[in-house]
């Protein structure tokens, strides 16, 4: 059986809590390569949105990345260690599981932190600002994000991906800056990331992800006219995976809905849905505006729709 509001089933979420609690031992003597194939085959489920095989996957991942950084001790094994947590992290994350997204937030840390690696202590900084940011503490989320920043650009952005790190992060940084009130930081943040992303990307424009971080951040600042201008350029075509349409739909749609604009809000929905549904079904925030739109306006077009979507969850 799935959670309320959840297309997770419960019983995945109380072996991970288990997992959290007690690792497991892994299902085989796990080699680093194994821990490698396993990541990226859950990081293509967190892409396509297919957050209960992201879940059910996890005590597996995280009990054989822990015992290849054990065994080895090396500071690739440890990185690897923190990239699985920070999956974990982003899948507890959308399903609104707090206390255990701040647990494996933590581990990133930790382990992090013993590899040396500041790319992924970026990362990992990244991945407990966003958990700091949806326990109500944007400020001590942007500190902790702006800190890892400044290690990474004190390291230097010599590669493409550091390079691109360093952006996420700037971005990450203007929507905690958003949402805890503080305009002029938000919009220097996020216009610092358009000038990096335009420099990374060889003058070729800013990244439309870049652009749809100064979406969140303007409707973040209570400002949705203006969200729904900065956005009016994007398209789903633009963003390489269903999560990441969905979240472009879920983010116009917060916008749509700030402004009061319920018909909008209903069809970017709908096509948040399309896309990965369980970017409406799962993540509580976006389920909180659909219930509240089936509620409040049932006889708008699409509305109808969207509740059938939100049953099947």
């Amino acid at each position: 059986m799935a959670a309320a509001g959840l297309s997770v089933p419960l019983h995945l979420l109380d072996r991970l809590d288990e997992a959290l609690a007690l690792t497991p031992s892994p299902a085989h003597a796990a080699e680093v390569g194994d821990v490698k194939a396993a990541l990226a085959g859950a990081r293509r489920a967190y892409d396509a949105g297919k957050l209960a095989a992201v879940v059910g996957g996890l005590p597996d991942l995280l009990a054989s990345a822990q015992h290849a950084a054990e065994r080895t001790g090396t500071p690739s094994s440890l990185v690897l260690l923190a990239a699985c947590y920070d999956v974990a992290t982003g899948a507890l994350n959308k399903i609104g599981r707090r206390p255990a997204s701040r647990i494996t937030a933590d581990r990133s840390s930790a382990s992090s932190a013993r590899s040396g690696s500041v790319a992924a202590m970026a990362a990992s900084a990244r991945a407990l600002g966003i958990v700091l940011r949806h326990e109500g503490r944007p400020e001590i989320a942007e500190r902790v994000t702006l800190q890892a920043a400044g290690r990474l650009e004190a390291a230097g952005l010599r590669t493409t991906v550091k390079a691109a790190v360093y952006v996420r992060m700037l971005c990450t940084c203007g929507y905690n800056a958003a949402q805890a009130g503080d305009r002029d930081r938000a919009l220097e943040l996020i216009g610092e990331a358009e000038r990096v992303s335009r420099i990374s990307r060889g003058g070729d424009g800013v990244s439309p992800q870049v652009t749809l971080y100064r979406v969140s951040v303007h409707w973040a600042l209570g400002d949705a006219g203006t969200a729904l201008h900065a956005g009016r350029g994007l398209r789903p075509e633009q963003f390489p995976t269903p999560e990441r349409r969905g979240r472009l739909h879920t983010d116009l749609a917060r916008a749509w809905w700030m402004w009061g604009k319920p018909e909008q809000t209903a069809h970017a929905l709908l096509a948040a849905g399309q896309e990965a549904p369980s970017e409406v079904r799962d993540r509580p925030a976006i389920r909180a505006i659909a219930g509240e739109l089936v509620a409040r306006h049932p006889r708008v077009a699409g509305v109808g729709q969207l509740a059938a979507v939100l049953d099947r969850g």
